[in-house]
């Protein structure tokens, strides 16, 4: 059974929750990624930050606050570094967000996006 581990990346870009909203959005352009995990000290997950929650900016920029926290989705779904692979990519299939979370004893320890199952068949495409 393949497993999250396999494919995680375990270098993830993450930010806390009092993480000006500025500096979030430049983490996220500077590493051309379309979301962020955001993690409390203790590195649990506390959130999300991506594209689409930074959009909100555009309407009502003054109103919102100026931390991440702001802005972030919450309650977000995550997969423990042991869970199949196979579960992971159904809640791909089935939801409209590009990452999940990885964790390991409720920390964060890894991510997976789209585009790493992606990768992840052709490479085993490729050992046919």
């Amino acid at each position: 059974m393949f497993k999250a581990k396999t494919i995680m990346t375990t270098n993830v870009i993450s930010v806390k929750r009092d993480t000006d909203i500025y500096e979030a959005i430049r983490t996220l352009v500077m590493n051309n990624i379309t979301g962020l995990p955001v993690v409390n000290n203790d590195m649990s997950i506390a959130g999300i930050i991506s594209e689409k929650d930074v959009l909100k900016l555009l309407y009502n920029a003054e109103g919102m606050g100026n931390k991440v926290e702001d802005f972030m989705t919450k309650g977000v779904v995550s997969f423990n570094e042991e869970d199949s692979l196979i579960d992971i990519t159904e809640c791909l299939i089935k939801n409209n967000f590009r990452r999940v979370p990885i964790t390991s004893s409720g920390k964060l320890v890894g991510i997976i996006s789209r585009k790493d199952i992606i990768n992840y068949i052709l490479r085993l495409r490729h050992k046919e």
